[in-house]
């Protein structure tokens, strides 16, 4: 149950990489007063946890209507999450997560608090993806709780990020910076080589199966 805890919590905290919003929240919000930053902040987080929780509530039932299997789920989230890891390996923007377009909209917006940044910087396809599998792969209740739980605490270490945004930047410095993404790149892409495994291991069989007849 502890191992699904902090699988679950470094899964997300992976996913929505916080770290890696910091040059493009400083850069959209440059003219803003620390009061409006500060309100951004906390609405991004705000918001990025209650879409998280959403679809980590719903996602089952999404993929039963659509009548997708949850091992072809797994894969295709894994590979999705595999794309955003090898950007990340390679400390550059993913297009996975948002593109230039909606960047520049960003900059021209009052607020960026929602769009793009809670949605879909910090919770896009890859952590909805994320939530949702972690979700179908909980046991009992109480790891269902976990995803939930380790969710909030992603949206509050997000929230403190982002308010040490300017700190954090001249602390780290761009080299500094460039090596968390790889760390945090790879680690992603082993939890997205897992969730392929745990896929396949669930499609396969019903494939062979089927040949088989």
């Amino acid at each position: 149950m502890l191992a699904f805890a902090l699988a679950a919590f470094s899964a997300i905290f992976s996913v929505v990489d916080p770290l890696g919003a910091v040059p493009v929240y400083i850069a959209m919000t440059a003219a803003d007063s620390r009061e409006h930053k500060r309100r951004t902040a906390l609405r991004a987080s705000l918001t990025m946890g209650l879409a998280l929780a959403i679809f980590a509530a719903s996602g089952v039932y999404i993929l039963h209507f659509f009548g997708i299997s949850i091992g072809s789920f797994r894969i295709a989230g894994g590979l999705l999450l595999f794309l955003l890891a090898v950007d990340m390996l390679r400390a550059q923007p993913s297009r996975q997560r948002t593109t230039p377009e909606e960047m520049q909209e960003g900059t021209e917006k009052p607020d960026i608090s929602v769009f793009p940044l809670a949605i879909p910087m910090l919770s896009g396809p890859g952590a909805f993806a994320t939530v949702m599998m972690l979700m179908t792969r909980a046991h009992d209740v109480w790891e269902r709780g976990f995803v939930f739980v380790a969710i909030a605490l992603n949206a509050g270490i997000t929230f403190a990020v982002l308010l040490g945004a300017t700190v954090a930047e001249k602390r780290l410095g761009k080299t500094g910076m460039n090596v968390l993404h790889r760390v945090m790149g790879l680690l992603l892409a082993a939890i997205a080589v897992q969730f392929v495994v745990d896929g396949a291991h669930e499609v396969l069989p019903a494939i062979v199966g089927s040949l088989h007849h």
